[in-house]
């Protein structure tokens, strides 16, 4: 039996808008991503002008959004992968940031941030 690999190139991500519902990404194939916003509650909860302050890091491979304390990678976009953010970190976050507080990952626990991921 002949098992053959074949080696996928992921493209780096160019351009980002975020609409009220949709991230849509420009990548260096000449495709354009398209997802719900809906995936990504960071995403949903910020105002305009957090979804417009994004950068690329990485060389594109990845997206950030440094108010909002989001990343994400252009290869887990195309997987259609949606947040894996667990419900206990992304209430802690919501909850700091309506009260006007930062609250970053790394601040998190382990548990906090995946220990509650499939609920």
């Amino acid at each position: 039996m002949i098992i053959s690999t074949i080696e996928v190139q992921i493209p780096e991500a160019e351009d980002v808008s975020v609409t009220k519902d949709t991230l849509q990404v420009e990548l260096s194939d000449g495709r354009t991503l398209s997802v719900p916003l809906a995936w990504y509650p960071r995403l949903v909860h910020a105002s305009q002008e957090e979804r417009n302050n994004w950068e690329l890091i990485g060389e594109g491979q990845g997206i950030r959004w440094p108010d909002l304390d989001e990343d994400l990678s252009v290869e887990g976009l195309i997987a259609g992968r949606p947040s894996r953010e667990s419900q206990r970190s992304f209430k802690r976050w919501l909850e700091a940031k309506l009260a006007g507080r930062s609250v970053l990952l790394s601040d998190l626990t382990a548990a906090e941030r995946e220990g509650d991921a499939g609920k």
